[in-house]
């Protein structure tokens, strides 16, 4: 028997879904608060404007990459690959500088080499049926040896018009500008867009999107590509704030944007998250970090507790689905 649902029976389905991905956003701001008052009660100093702009910009870099990761993460896939995006970025776009091409057109060819390469990513995954975790933990290694080839193993040292992306704006720091831009860009694709919905529709159940008429390829393909992009540019702002692109640069931060992702509600089952989640997720770690410095705590447990936060996060994941 054929089963249909009535505008008024998807209605409340669509106002619980709604509710619920607000509670979650809710209660993660719950904990970023509260780890922000627990830090302030043991030093003020965590309460100024110039800390608040300092742990902003912290977070900017993973901010902005963690919205392509979000992305990934909800259609069912994983992008281990956007650090070395981030080296690649910086370097490409230094090493065109250098030279002698034009710096804007210089930072157009870097991005469009991290969406070519992202879109590999993605050809192998949909193409090749490879596990996404395999097939960016390989690209992770190739894209990082291209950075080598490009630089040569050494830093690009570069004074020129890029450089504003790392500047300021008054007492804001252009890149956290940048981040809250994307972040709202993303926020409005995946929840106004037809493409924001067939990312769910895609993580949620594959199948039932092919069934439906979605281009389940082309969305795997896009999301890769938007997120090698969204890092190259990472490392381009970062190359910028520095007058310098190095290889090194970005390495480590494939852990901490999917963290992000996870802590900010993205379901490593895929159907789930939000980037409002993923912004309150980057806070929670950016704090944290701050916290440990301000609290002079060893880095060597800084990483122990980002690991054990990743964990809890996971765990929590795994606790809510089973729940559903």
């Amino acid at each position: 028997m054929w089963n249909f649902t009535t505008g008024a029976d998807a209605a409340p389905k669509s106002i619980k879904k709604t509710n619920k991905k607000t509670f979650n956003e809710l209660g993660i701001l719950i904990v970023l608060a509260a780890l922000c008052v627990f830090i302030g009660l043991f030093n003020p100093v965590f309460f100024t404007a110039t800390n608040a702009i300092n742990v902003l910009r912290q977070i900017s870099v993973m901010g902005i990459i963690a919205v392509g990761e979000a992305f990934v993460i909800i259609t069912s896939g994983i992008d281990l690959s956007v650090g070395s995006f981030i080296s690649l970025g910086g370097v490409s776009c230094a090493a065109l500088i250098v030279a002698g091409v034009n710096p804007w057109l210089g930072l157009v060819l870097a991005l469009a080499l991290g969406a070519g390469l992202g879109f590999a990513s993605g050809l192998c995954v949909v193409k090749l049926k490879l596990n996404p975790f395999i097939t960016t933990l390989a690209m992770l290694n190739i894209v990082k040896g291209i950075s080598y080839l490009i630089s040569g193993g050494l830093p690009i040292d570069f004074d020129n018009p890029v450089a504003v992306l790392g500047g300021t704006v008054g007492p804001i720091p252009v890149p956290v500008i940048l981040m809250f831009i994307i972040i709202v860009i993303g926020h409005i694709v995946l929840t106004k867009t037809e493409f924001g919905r067939n990312i769910f529709a895609v993580g949620g159940n594959e199948k039932a999107a092919k069934l439906s008429g979605i281009r389940v390829d082309r969305v795997k393909f896009a999301v890769y590509a938007i997120t090698g992009v969204l890092a190259a540019f990472a490392g381009i702002i970062t190359a910028g704030n520095l007058n310098s692109a190095d290889t090194a640069a970005g390495s480590g931060m494939e852990l901490d944007v999917i963290a992000a992702s996870v802590i900010g509600g993205c379901s490593l089952s895929g159907g789930q998250g939000s980037i409002v989640g993923v912004l309150i997720g980057a806070g929670i770690l950016g704090v944290i970090r701050n916290g440990f410095v301000l609290l002079m705590v060893s880095n060597y447990w800084q990483m122990i507790t980002i690991g054990l936060v990743i964990i809890a996060a996971c765990a929590f994941d795994m606790f809510r689905r089973s729940k559903q």
